[in-house]
């Protein structure tokens, strides 16, 4: 916690931002920068949802929505990086790719080109795009479950691991 408390922005950080600053009390509120399990994992779900369903603006949808849910702040926009422009090739690729195999051949075979139509005509283009879209939908619903359970599951972890180490070190 300590090292990931080092990299996010302090609460007077964020307060001081001229893009922020419009949002006066409502970013001082205790929920958005308290590091309690249930916080952090919220932020870490909501922040990886909106990296998967939006390719623009993924912060800022991100700070509104763990604002609304009071929900950790950074670690909401901290974890919207999931998507960057390193990893966005494969993540479109791979949703695709589920997408495509998702949708019922019947549904595929309908929206392929009929005879004399070209490749300019949309069809292919719409096929491509609800593709895709249905794979990021599962991509960001099912990243998002994964990042707060797991975040649950490593936070029981750790505070079991020092329970553990603590017992053995008082131990005569």
């Amino acid at each position: 916690m300590r090292r990931l408390k080092r990299w996010l922005p302090s609460a007077e950080a964020v307060q001081r931002n001229r893009w922020l600053r419009w949002m006066g009390p409502r970013l001082s509120h205790p929920k958005l920068w308290g590091f309690n399990r249930r916080a952090v994992a919220r932020g870490m779900a909501i922040g990886v949802f909106f990296a998967f369903i939006v390719p623009l603006a993924q912060a800022p949808a991100a700070g509104a929505t763990a604002i609304l849910l009071r929900s950790n702040l950074p670690v909401a926009l901290v974890s919207t990086l999931v998507s960057n422009p390193v990893t966005y090739a494969p993540i479109y690729y791979a949703a695709y790719r589920v997408g495509d195999a998702l949708i019922p051949s019947s549904l595929a075979a309908a929206l392929q080109t009929p005879a004399g139509a070209q490749f300019g005509d949309g069809i292919e283009t719409a096929h491509l795009g609800r593709s895709l879209i249905l794979g990021l939908t599962l991509f960001a619903v099912v990243g998002a479950l994964l990042a707060y359970f797991a975040t649950h599951w490593i936070w029981r972890w750790q505070v079991s691991r020092r329970w553990k180490q603590r017992r053995v070190r008082t131990m005569p």
